[in-house]
């Protein structure tokens, strides 16, 4: 991903609402599991690690963008957005 791309996709994820949040009980298969769901549909979404999990949030979206192959975006204190193109039909256009 280049520079320009990854720039396009953290002003689109500026109006993005937080849909996922990790807490002390980590990162499981479960949350794996939603995560995928998520970028599938979305293609974008933001995640807030929040201060009780074991994790800090760049360790967070290392680990969950090892586990569901999409790229870490940004992380900005403790919000992590995360990219994945949906192979069928991508909303998202990048140039």
């Amino acid at each position: 991903m280049t520079s320009k791309q990854r720039a396009q996709l953290r002003s689109m994820a500026n109006s993005l609402d937080t849909i996922l949040q990790i807490g002390k009980g980590g990162i499981s298969g479960n949350t794996v599991k939603q995560v995928n769901d998520a970028l599938l549909a979305r293609e974008l979404i933001k995640i807030r690690v929040l201060e009780n999990s074991l994790y800090t949030a760049r360790e967070a979206a290392e680990e969950i963008a090892a586990a569901c192959g999409c790229e870490v975006v940004q992380v900005v204190g403790t919000r992590i957005t995360l990219y994945k193109p949906n192979p069928e039909a991508p909303v998202i256009k990048l140039d």
